[in-house]
């Protein structure tokens, strides 16, 4: 897989994914990236800009490219067979920005796994990668066949389902919680789906004080997941 990017390499190198090419940008002046680098017996070509641009289709590379071993993604019986108690779940997010916001604040509150569909969403691609910032490098990503299927195996297992709408009944403030939850954001535009709403255990909103009335889903998952480690 290819992946580029200062914070995305430089985390990728800290901890010791398989690395199989490094491209530099011939000018490329960053001593932080370079030492780590050489510290790692990790080579390097110095290529020129152009090169790059062809190797990330005209992508923000910040002067690096790596390929590198592809991303592991889990199983979810792996979630029953683990300690895992708070996971996110998300569905119809196709934006590869908003994956990749979303899993740099999966990150940011130590979430256990964040639960994507194989299928009609988005995947992990050097573009997600870049704008997690590294943060792919510590979030379990468990791809599932079908989501409201997932819900289903969740709450036998003891899992809290809470859902999102503009239409829930409880502000996030007062956000029940179990033992074990599982978060699903949908999209702005679209919400969660009609089966996986039913299957929640609670629909929650966000409190908002102003004239729009839907937040990115980045920026709202950020909002819940911190009510939801705060109340832990």
């Amino acid at each position: 897989m290819i992946i580029y990017g200062k914070n995305t390499t430089k985390e990728v190198i800290l901890k010791n994914r398989p690395i199989y090419k490094v491209y530099l940008d011939n000018k490329f002046q960053d001593r932080e990236i370079i030492n780590l680098l050489r510290k790692n017996e990790i080579s390097f070509l110095k290529v020129s800009k152009h090169e790059l641009n062809l190797l990330t289709n005209n992508a923000v590379h910040q002067g690096i490219v790596m390929e590198v071993q592809d991303y592991e993604s889990f199983q979810l019986e792996e979630v029953f067979t683990s300690k895992m108690k708070t996971l996110v779940l998300l569905d119809k997010i196709f934006d590869p920005q908003n994956l990749g916001a979303i899993i740099r604040t999966v990150e940011a509150f130590k979430v256990d796994g964040l639960i994507i569909a194989k299928k009609r969403q988005a995947q992990i691609t050097p573009l997600v990668a870049k704008v997690a910032s590294g943060a792919l490098e510590y979030v379990k990503i468990i791809l599932v066949d079908n989501l409201y299927q997932t819900v289903r195996k969740l709450k036998e297992q003891d899992f809290y389902i809470i859902g999102t709408s503009l239409e829930g009944e409880e502000i996030s403030l007062k956000m029940p919680l179990k033992e074990k939850n599982c978060l699903i954001m949908g999209s702005e535009g679209r919400g969660i789906s009609y089966m996986l709403e039913k299957s929640s255990d609670v629909l929650v909103k966000i409190p908002m004080q102003g004239k729009i009335n839907s937040l990115n889903v980045s920026v709202a998952t950020g909002i819940l997941l911190y009510q939801l480690t705060q109340k832990k």
